[in-house]
């Protein structure tokens, strides 16, 4: 029960939903328990009845000694179905609360995991997948609200309605309670260990679910891949395998609560069976009257239901725990990057970095090694090296998406570190290398990084990065519903679409990692010059192969193997006859060959 107390704070919260429910619960138990002690006394009433109105036989007083007996047993009779009304009333109420409270605090656990997920860096998503996140706020939650709601609900139930029977059994006789609850102890002895098991195989099983989602996830997302290698049986196997997987877990609990409730009924009934003999005994000697019999035998009846709920809950309680285990697992992790400032700034794009040094911490690779450099305010820089340089951590370290682990990156003179996260991040305009569109109109896409734009904004955006002519072309213009990661677009589209979000924002600071890859020169051309205008007196920093793209930065910087190797204008490095001027010709030869 330990990984379940995160929820206490949830109980406090809709404190006021579980009191009436547990008072609920304690009325309309008793509503239910009062019916057996009501029928008990008119099983009496037509034992005795029966033998007085047998004595009359042949009198006239026999026809007044039945209407007397109808009467009673009409009165029984109404007065049973009086108050097993008020119990269903009761427990309807309960219900409201109770379950109503469960649902609410469903809904608060999804928005705070959700709000958890969002606050952890990159570094998080990078050693996670997305299905295990999926089904921890989703499959997992669920299970958890089985325990908040139904469990909790039935639990009380059956406390409450035990105690009163128990307690009405003891009131009416002490031996026959003893031998009719004898039973009961072996039950807690097996509860005890199924328990333990099912703990055991939920977590399993959950364990499970989250690779089969993951695993639906990805190639969903992959399909095209997988339609171009033709390895859609490969793929059809490989579920069939994971999914029997899930399936063996799960019979194997099921086996488990299988063998649980014919148990608890066996048990049950021996009750039955033992109150039946004891009590047909004590009713021989005198000490108890057939109707205390038939009232116990109510209340081994009304037992059944809360027994066998037991297993049931016990089960929703285990799973319940397992889960919530794994959702603690992610609340329990912190962000990497923390930012504790709450003053916003308007920044200049002023950034130098001093002797930095960054190595991922779920890969250990060392990234960048000794990296020192100066952008002024209003520069256009440039990096370029070869794959796995280090470009792309450059860019992911001036957003803060990591923090680096020696040296230091200063904004405006400040300590990266030392700034609002959030207003420094709005101030950065950042277009990925590997580009993500949401399945929203080409409109909302481009409007993503903004609270309020207009269609103006909007489509100066598009010209800006060259793709309002594409746009336009479209059946539905810029309410054309784009398909998951925009696949109802070209690379070259969904490139420029990119682009126009982060032009929008009229950024400080605008981030292009290598994101005209798919666009042709011309285009490429046209949306630099672009560039030039918008960004007039704003830093830009442009990640790229192609020297042609650029020639005409104020500076650029040669990464190799994480460390700067070069840097200067264009002119200054083609001097220098190093890598730079390697690069350059090996281009230059390469747009020849093609050419001819």
């Amino acid at each position: 029960m330990k990984h379940l107390r995160h929820l206490n704070k949830y109980f406090y919260k809709y404190k006021w939903w579980i009191i009436p429910g547990i008072i609920f619960v304690v009325i309309s138990n008793i509503f239910g328990v009062i019916p057996a002690q009501v029928i008990g006394y008119a099983f009496d009433l037509i034992t005795e009845n029966i033998q007085i109105y047998m004595l009359f036989n042949g009198f006239n007083r026999q026809q007044i000694i039945y209407d007397i007996f109808s009467n009673s047993l009409l009165y029984f009779g109404l007065l049973v179905i009086a108050l097993y009304l008020l119990r269903g009333l009761f427990l309807f109420f309960m219900r409201q609360t109770i379950i109503l409270m469960s649902r609410h605090i469903e809904f608060d656990m999804k928005n705070d995991i959700y709000n958890h997920y969002q606050e952890l860096s990159l570094g998080f998503y990078r050693r996670n997948n997305t299905g295990d996140l999926m089904a921890r706020a989703t499959e997992d939650v669920n299970r958890v609200r089985m325990y908040v709601g139904p469990a909790i609900m039935y639990t009380a139930n059956t406390l409450v309605l035990s105690v009163l029977i128990i307690y009405s059994m003891f009131d009416v006789n002490t031996r026959l309670a003893i031998y009719c609850l004898a039973p009961l102890p072996l039950l807690v002895i097996i509860i005890y260990y199924v328990n333990t098991v099912i703990f055991k195989k939920s977590g399993k099983i959950q364990e499970r679910l989250s690779e089969l989602s993951s695993f639906v996830q990805e190639r969903f997302s992959g399909i095209r891949i997988i339609k171009s290698y033709v390895r859609e049986d490969y793929t059809r196997t490989m579920f069939e395998i994971q999914s029997n997987e899930y399936k063996k877990d799960s019979m194997s609990l099921v086996k488990v609560s299988a063998l649980f409730y014919p148990t608890m009924l066996l048990l049950i009934g021996l009750s039955t069976i033992l109150t039946i003999y004891i009590g047909g005994i004590q009713v021989m000697n005198g000490s108890i009257t057939a109707g205390n019999i038939a009232e116990f035998i109510i209340y081994i009846n009304q037992l059944t239901f809360p027994v066998t709920m037991l297993g049931w809950v016990t089960s929703l309680i285990q799973r319940a725990a397992a889960s919530q285990k794994r959702i603690n697992e992610f609340l329990e992790i912190s962000s990497d990057i923390q930012s504790t400032n709450e003053t916003e700034r308007e920044i200049n794009g002023n950034i130098v970095f001093k002797k930095v040094n960054f190595t991922y911490p779920d890969t250990g690779i060392q990234a960048l090694k000794d990296v020192s450099f100066e952008i002024n305010s209003g520069e256009f820089v440039a990096i370029i090296g070869k794959t796995g340089s280090g470009k792309s951590t450059l860019a992911n370290l001036i957003m803060r998406m990591y923090d680096v682990e020696q040296g230091e990156i200063d904004i405006d003179g400040s300590n990266i570190k030392g700034l609002n996260l959030k207003n420094y991040r709005s101030q950065i305009g950042f277009v990925p290398q590997e580009v993500f569109l949401f399945s929203d109109t080409i409109k909302n896409n481009i409007a993503f990084g903004l609270d309020q734009t207009t269609d103006e904004e909007v489509h100066l955006a598009a010209k800006n990065a060259s793709v309002y002519s594409n746009i336009m072309d479209f059946e539905e213009r810029f309410e054309t519903m784009l398909g998951e990661r925009g696949i109802t677009l070209s690379g070259g589209q969904k490139q420029r679409v990119s682009i126009a979000r982060a032009l929008i924002k009229s950024p400080k600071i605008l981030i292009f990692d290598d994101c005209l890859s798919a666009v042709d020169t011309k285009t490429e051309e046209e949306i630099l010059q672009n560039l030039g205008k918008i960004m007039h007196g704003k830093t830009s920093i442009l990640i790229a192969h192609r020297i042609s793209t650029i020639k005409n930065a104020d500076k650029i910087l040669v990464l190799d193997n994480g460390s700067i190797i070069e840097q200067g204008t264009h002119n200054e490095l083609l001097n220098l006859n190093g890598t730079y001027t390697e690069l350059y010709n090996n281009q230059l030869l390469e747009e020849e060959s093609r050419s001819i």
